[in-house]
């Protein structure tokens, strides 16, 4: 099974919801991680969140359905840069 990644943005005083910035497998999904991880920015690892968000369409809100899965990555991504 090939790699997948997905990468949100989030602006609060820009944006109602997190956007698909970034999506793709394989190679494309190695380059997300990669410069993520050159950026020191969190990484959560969860195929069947990275499933849903992949059908979400590029630079879209990721829809109201999603809202409770991606509140689960903003707790991740809040209690891992409170460690830091």
């Amino acid at each position: 099974m090939k790699q997948k990644a997905v990468a949100l943005r989030y602006d609060a005083d820009k944006e109602n919801a997190p956007r698909v910035v970034a999506k793709g497998e394989g190679q494309v999904a190695q380059n997300i991680i990669k410069i993520a991880e050159l950026n020191e920015l969190p990484i959560k690892k969860d195929a069947d969140l990275i499933e849903l968000l992949s059908k979400v369409e590029l630079d879209k809100e990721v829809p109201e359905a999603l809202y409770k899965a991606v509140a689960e990555v903003f707790s991740f991504i809040y209690k891992v840069t409170n460690k830091k």
